[in-house]
C-alpha cells in the first residue's frame, strides 16, 4: 500500500488483531519480503500503485514465488476490469481495520476449506 498514513494506520490494527506486519510502500520491498526467510502469510494489496505495475501484478509475482500467500486487495476507485481479474476480497477505501481483518479471516478460512 504507498499511502503511508494508511499503510500505518492498518499495520497498527492489524498489530493489535495478533498479526505480525511488516509493511513495504513499493514493489521491490514487498517482492523482497516475499522472497525472504519470514515468509508472508497474508498480502494486502492496493490495486492502484505509483509505479509502473499495478497491485494485481504484483499479488500474481507474489503467488507464484509463494503460491500459499493469502490475498486481500484494497481500492480507492472504481475500476471494474482490475477488480475482475482480483483473486482475493476486493475492500473500497476508506477501509476500516474491521473490515479489513474480517476480509483476512475469511480469506484465509476460505483457502484452508479449498486444501
Amino acid at each position: 500500500v504507498h499511502d503511508p498514513i494508511f499503510l500505518s494506520t492498518m499495520a497498527e490494527s492489524l498489530l493489535r488483531c495478533g498479526y505480525r506486519v511488516t509493511p513495504a510502500e513499493h514493489l521491490d520491498p514487498a517482492l523482497s519480503l516475499v522472497e525472504g526467510p519470514d515468509k508472508p502469510d497474508v498480502l494486502v494489496v492496493d490495486i492502484m500503485m505509483p509505479q509502473i505495475i499495478n497491485g494485481i501484478d504484483l499479488a500474481r509475482m507474489a503467488r507464484l514465488r509463494l503460491p500459499s500467500i493469502v490475498t486481500v486487495f484494497i481500492t480507492g476507485f472504481m475500476l471494474p476490469e482490475l477488480e475482475q481479474m482480483a483473486f482475493g476480497p476486493v475492500l473500497r477505501k476508506p477501509v476500516e481495520p474491521e473490515e479489513l481483518v474480517a476480509a483476512i479471516e475469511a480469506e484465509c478460512a476460505r483457502r484452508t476449506g479449498e486444501t
